[in-house]
C-alpha cells in the first residue's frame, strides 16, 4: 500500500506535521512526536484502525485517499476454484 498522508493533508491546507498533530489532539487523538514523524515522513509499518479513523475524520477524507494500492509489475493472483465436496 502507498501511504499518502502528506498529499491528503496538503490538499486541505495542512503543511506541517505539527499542524496535523494539533488538529488530531483537538479531535481527541494524542499522537507522540515520534509516531507523527513516522506518519508524516514516510511509510509507517502499521497504523491502528482507530488512528486511521481519526486521520480520516480530521482530514475529511475517505480511507482510500490515505491508503492507495501500489501498482506493481507482479501479476495478480487468480483464485483457485473451490473443490466440490464428495
Amino acid at each position: 500500500m502507498e501511504w499518502n498522508l502528506r498529499l491528503a493533508a496538503a490538499r486541505r491546507g495542512i503543511w506541517t506535521a505539527t499542524d496535523l498533530r494539533t488538529r488530531l489532539a483537538a479531535h481527541g487523538l494524542a499522537v507522540s512526536a515520534g509516531k507523527m514523524s513516522k506518519w508524516w515522513s514516510g511509510r509507517p509499518a502499521s497504523v491502528k484502525l482507530g488512528d486511521l479513523d481519526a486521520l480520516c475524520a480530521v482530514l475529511g477524507c475517505p480511507v482510500d485517499e490515505l491508503l492507495v494500492p501500489e501498482r506493481t509489475s507482479r501479476p495478480r493472483l487468480t483464485p483457485v476454484p473451490a473443490r466440490h465436496a464428495r
